[in-house]
């Protein structure tokens, strides 16, 4: 019997709204420090990954062919969330150093600077 009470207190440790009375701002703060923790630093590329990407960004400019484009978006300081999508390249702004990625339904512009993969598909 002490064993069960151990658990249940334990779980409701872990799950705090278990409990009966959660304001809800505890509740928002709780869910916001949640997906704080998800949130990483900017991947570092080395420069020959950086040039096999932009040629593959090239190549599918070019060829209009899909590909998948993974890349870091900045949500708090130095930490992000990591976003992939798939598409055909169909502009490079090489001024502005972004790519617009073009599907059937969406398109999105990506800056280069913040692309860590691509993927040929």
């Amino acid at each position: 019997m002490g064993k069960e009470r151990c658990v249940e207190m334990a779980s409701k440790i872990e799950n705090p709204f278990s409990m009966r009375f959660v304001l809800p701002e505890q509740r928002a703060l709780y869910l916001q420090m949640k997906e704080d923790d998800k949130l990483v630093s900017m991947p570092i590329v080395e420069q020959d990954e950086l040039e096999s990407l932009n040629y593959v960004i090239c190549d599918s400019a070019r060829a209009d062919y899909a590909i998948t484009v993974t890349w870091w978006k900045q949500v708090k300081g130095n930490l992000g969330t990591i976003c992939t999508m798939w598409g055909v390249v169909k502009w490079i702004d090489q001024n502005g150093r972004r790519i617009k990625l073009v599907t059937d339904e969406d398109s999105q512009w990506i800056s280069m600077d913040h692309i860590t993969a691509v993927k040929a598909d």
